[in-house]
């Protein structure tokens, strides 16, 4: 579903690729139904008016200085439990299943990731995980609504989309740092845990374009 591309790449850190592809952008937000298009439409105008520093400092204060807005589903559900390992081995394993060879430097379950693979699978099987993810986003989307976020609309338009109703989540447990370390070992400043999935890695673009390679 191309509304999955478009709130993807809306919900990257902002690079000076997401403002050159305005025109890209704007016709991807044309193509959707009316009440898509109403909702996406501000902060799209949003991230296309301001320049991109002062872009780039809000997404910063919102999404990695803030852990209750982290883009990463699953630090919302296990936090900082050991499972949180297991369930983003058995995300990629879903992926990896859908016919898609993940080529990220992030882990599998960053938001914007998972919006790009939701894009380009069966659209019934990406609703189906939309709904198993909607609770957390459902979380987020409050949580910017209170702080008058413009992201806010990207995670409504989202629950909007859900085949099933979104239920509250609970506190994700703490995790132990001695196993999770064991298992993905440090990060190059030695500090976060990394999933080391066993496939080569390249970085992903999410931006939607006129003709993807291999579509």
């Amino acid at each position: 579903m191309r509304v999955f591309l478009l709130i993807s790449a809306l919900l990257q850190y902002p690079q000076p690729e997401l403002q050159a592809a305005r025109a890209e952008l704007y016709q991807a937000l044309d193509e959707l139904p009316a009440g898509q298009r109403a909702s996406l439409k501000p902060l799209l105008d949003h991230l296309m008016s301001l320049p991109l520093l002062a872009l780039q400092a809000n997404y910063v204060a919102t999404f990695d200085r803030q852990r209750s807005l982290s883009l990463h589903l699953f630090e919302h559900v296990y936090g900082e439990s050991r499972d949180r390992g297991g369930a983003m081995v058995s995300l990629m394993e879903t992926y990896t299943g859908h016919g898609l060879a993940i080529q990220a430097d992030e882990l599998p379950d960053y938001l914007p990731l998972f919006l790009e693979c939701l894009g380009q699978i069966n659209p019934e099987a990406g609703l189906a995980m939309l709904g198993e993810a909607v609770h957390v986003i459902e979380l987020l989307a409050g949580r910017l609504r209170e702080q008058q976020s413009p992201y806010a609309a990207a995670m409504s338009t989202l629950v909007s989309l859900s085949p099933v109703a979104p239920l509250p989540v609970t506190e994700p447990p703490v995790r132990d740092m001695d196993e999770v370390m064991e298992r993905f070992g440090p990060s190059l400043d030695g500090q976060e845990p990394l999933l080391t999935p066993a496939m080569s890695v390249e970085p992903v673009r999410f931006y939607p374009r006129a003709a993807r390679q291999g579509a």
